[in-house]
């Protein structure tokens, strides 16, 4: 008996794993999808300076830069900036964003 209970508890306890693990793979896929569609949002409405000025600082500060993009997501689907958004306005924005915070100065050569 001792053993047949065993056997049940270990076959419980690899459907759970198993169905825990699909779990993360499709919760991994949603981030991925989600991840691309912000992907073509960001190509939708920056230039390719503008992408690329984003792309170096994300290597700075990825945080900083996650946050900024979903904004600028969010400005270009409420109409508050013309599209689409120029290095040159990419900077006026990432001024006012760190006005409260430290200054970050970006020089493009």
């Amino acid at each position: 008996m001792d053993d047949e209970n065993l056997e049940k508890i270990k076959e419980e306890k690899l459907k759970k794993l198993k169905s825990q693990m699909e779990q993360e793979g499709d919760e991994e896929k949603r981030r991925e999808q989600l991840e691309q569609q912000k992907k073509q949002l960001l190509r939708q409405i920056l230039t390719s300076d503008a992408r690329s000025r984003l792309s170096n600082l994300r290597m700075a500060k990825p945080d900083f830069t996650e946050n900024i993009e979903l904004q600028l997501i969010q400005i270009a689907r409420s109409g508050r900036i013309d599209l689409p958004i120029t290095d040159e306005k990419l900077r006026k924005i990432l001024k006012k964003l760190q006005q409260d915070k430290k200054s970050i100065n970006i020089k493009r050569k």
